[in-house]
């Protein structure tokens, strides 16, 4: 079967590209705001878990969100809105911390999820591109990502958006790591599988070096 091209495939690529990229120099904004501090700080002081949660595409990204902040030393784990609404929620204890991933904040499973359970966790946190929603409202903290509406396909598919949400994981990952006190050899006793475990003493030895110089 022959497909024929009938636009400017780089031109495409280039728009997509350009705005994703600025979906991601967006979290920029929030480096100097307090609210970045108190999370990371929140998430460091943590005594119980953090639950990562967030409908569709949101809810990957929160899967990948749990399995790094897990990764760097802060206990986390993924749970969908549906699954919390179908008894899951028991899982909440006074000491977590929820952290909920939404573009709109307009999800009725995940806005009840979280103000059910807001109630039985002990902070609510939520990323999102609409801090005037009734999710953003009910938060504790909100880090609030200044989008723009063609940062995702069609202004509907969360591409860029999502890029901008695992983005800003990554350094609440990294921060709150550092704030634990969470040691390189910590992170390779925990991870000792795979290409990564294989190497860890060579990269222990670079990473020394580098905090070093």
């Amino acid at each position: 079967m022959s497909v024929k091209i009938d636009f400017n495939l780089s031109e495409v690529a280039a728009q997509v590209t350009e705005a994703e990229i600025r979906a991601v120099e967006a979290i920029k904004g929030l480096f100097t705001q307090q609210v970045l501090s108190d999370v990371a700080k929140l998430f460091a002081g943590c005594q119980g878990k953090v639950l990562v949660t967030g409908s569709g595409t949101s809810g990957a990204v929160a899967a990948r969100a749990a399995h790094l902040l897990s990764v760097c030393g802060t206990p986390a784990f993924h749970l969908s809105p549906g699954d919390g609404l179908h008894g899951g929620l028991g899982v909440l204890t006074e000491h977590d911390i929820i952290l909920a991933f939404s573009k709109g904040g307009s999800s009725l499973e995940l806005n009840e999820f979280c103000q059910r359970g807001r109630t039985l966790a002990n902070h609510l946190v939520v990323v999102t591109a609409n801090p005037g929603s009734p999710l953003s409202q009910s938060a504790d903290h909100v880090l609030h990502i200044p989008l723009e509406q063609d940062c995702d396909l069609g202004g509907v598919i969360a591409t860029g958006c999502t890029l901008s949400f695992s983005a800003l994981t990554d350094v609440l990952v990294e921060i709150t790591r550092r704030l634990r006190g969470y040691e390189w050899e910590s992170f390779f006793y925990t991870h000792p599988a795979g290409a990564v475990g294989k190497h860890a003493e060579d990269s222990l030895k670079r990473l020394h070096h580098g905090e070093q110089r």
